[in-house]
């Protein structure tokens, strides 16, 4: 075949799949965008070893290992499969979509605080705990939380823990 008719054959066939149309998931898709589920929100790190990245891949260097399973962590930027998160201290860093989870739980804050039976200051105490330990959040009324703590179920208040908004409806 002589190169005039090779070049024209090309020709043909790019003009041809000009008008084809491209399918959706083909098309590039914008990386910045997430989930677009609520930034910021908070979640649980999944594993009880994550990498913390300095930026949204793994040509980024390992900043930090967290090593708390099931510790809540906040969303506070999405990029493509990573998350920026921010732990109850405040150091934030970007780890992999798949090393979080949808559980929700908290941490005790400041001193140690008191879980009781109801939510009411005056209702029973179910359990004390100490600064850092980590509860199942199961929902939020008014200013009372109901959590688990290592088996011990009860009502704490939102500003004794850390892992839930001031005015977050959850249930």
């Amino acid at each position: 075949m002589s190169i005039a008719i090779r070049l024209f054959m090309a020709v043909l066939l790019l003009v041809g799949m000009a008008g084809v149309p491209v399918p959706a998931a083909a098309k590039e898709k914008n990386p910045a965008q997430g989930t677009g589920l609520p930034v910021p929100r908070f979640v649980t790190l999944r594993s009880g070893e994550v990498n913390v990245r300095t930026g949204p891949g793994v040509r980024y260097p390992v900043e930090w290992v967290f090593v708390r399973k099931e510790m809540p962590v906040e969303i506070t930027a999405e990029f493509d499969t990573w998350r920026r998160i921010r732990d109850w201290e405040g150091s934030e860093g970007w780890v992999h979509q798949s090393m979080l989870s949808g559980k929700r739980a908290v941490v005790v804050m400041g001193e140690q605080r008191t879980v009781h039976k109801e939510p009411a200051r005056e209702a029973p105490v179910v359990a004390r705990a100490q600064p850092g330990v980590i509860g199942w959040l199961s929902k939020c009324r008014g200013e009372w939380c109901q959590v688990d703590i290592k088996g011990y179920k009860g009502w704490i208040t939102r500003g004794d823990v850390w892992g839930v908004y001031p005015t977050e409806r959850f249930d």
